[in-house]
């Protein structure tokens, strides 16, 4: 049985870059994108080899923006390892005549057309959407691994239609929980930045994140991964929690359905009797910010 992937090397201020794959029944790395290149390669080929990986095992690369913190490597990747870096026009622009990429990212350089294209032949597809943020351009990712939807949006200054969207459809959701309001009114940040973070182009708040939870939380729905926590105005425990109060109040215990333990979705609009028998609370995780996280099975 295939099997679908998902490792956080880092996810932060400090770098950004996660790593995505499908593996076949003998637990091999069939395909495999990287998103971000906030990691250096020589970290990133010791971690993979920690998991049995190596850096063959990915294919295509995708970047979210231009801001230091997902491409501060991404000249070595293309000048090393030259995998193709695929990214939305605008932002291929915007790379090409940045200082931090070098010399080496046309090498590498290719653009994603609207709607689906393939990054991986046969195996993985992507499509872009905008997301507000206060970089050249920033996007978030749809990918498809064998019919498996996973969805990443990371420095998102608010939920906008699409992303929402796409997350309504999605197996698993990465979603940026940036930062608690009260940490950060009364944290060590300067108006003029903390303004910045929460004006509606900078971060999604825990509570931002939560009521955009609320919405996009839907019956097929299977992890949803929290990242790029605030290490000065935030604690995983904190991101954590106000998600978990929402999905609390959505899903409610039901009656077992043939010996195990079921829950039953509530949601306006759904018909009193139509439960969910047997479905799982979407697994909540807080990615961590300066270390790599396990190799998830999603």
């Amino acid at each position: 049985m295939k099997t679908i992937k998902f490792k956080s090397f880092t996810s932060g201020s400090c770098g950004n870059c996660y790593f995505l794959g499908i593996f076949d029944e003998t637990d091999a790395c069939e395909a495999g994108v990287l998103i971000d290149a906030g990691y250096s390669p020589r970290r990133l080929k010791k971690e993979l080899a920690r998991e049995g990986l190596a850096m063959e095992d990915f294919s295509a690369m995708l970047v979210t923006h231009d801001h230091n913190d997902h491409i501060r490597s991404l000249g070595s990747y293309c000048k090393h390892i030259r995998v193709p870096v695929w990214t939305p026009p605008e932002l291929a622009r915007a790379l090409a005549h940045h200082f931090i990429t070098g010399d080496y990212y046309p090498f590498c350089r290719r653009e994603l057309a609207a709607g689906w294209n393939e990054i991986v032949p046969g195996r993985i597809q992507a499509q872009y959407f905008a997301v507000p943020h206060d970089a050249s351009s920033t996007f978030g990712y749809a990918l498809m691994l064998d019919g498996y939807k996973f969805v990443i949006m990371t420095d998102i200054g608010r939920m906008v239609p699409q992303a929402m969207s796409f997350a309504k459809q999605a197996d698993t959701v990465v979603i940026e929980s940036n930062y608690d309001l009260e940490m950060l009114r009364h944290g060590p940040y300067p108006k003029i930045l903390q303004d910045r973070i929460c004006g509606g182009h900078g971060h999604l708040s825990n509570v931002e994140c939560a009521e955009a939870l609320r919405e996009f939380v839907h019956p097929g729905l299977r992890n949803i991964f929290l990242c790029h926590l605030s290490e000065h105005n935030n604690t995983p425990e904190l991101a954590y929690q106000t998600s978990f109060e929402v999905l609390k109040e959505l899903y409610t215990p039901c009656a077992p359905s043939r010996g195990m333990a079921g829950y039953s979705l509530a949601r306006t609009g759904v018909e009193p009797g139509n439960v969910l028998q047997g479905e799982r609370i979407p697994r909540l995780c807080p990615l961590p910010r300066m270390t790599p996280s396990p190799m998830f099975i999603l």
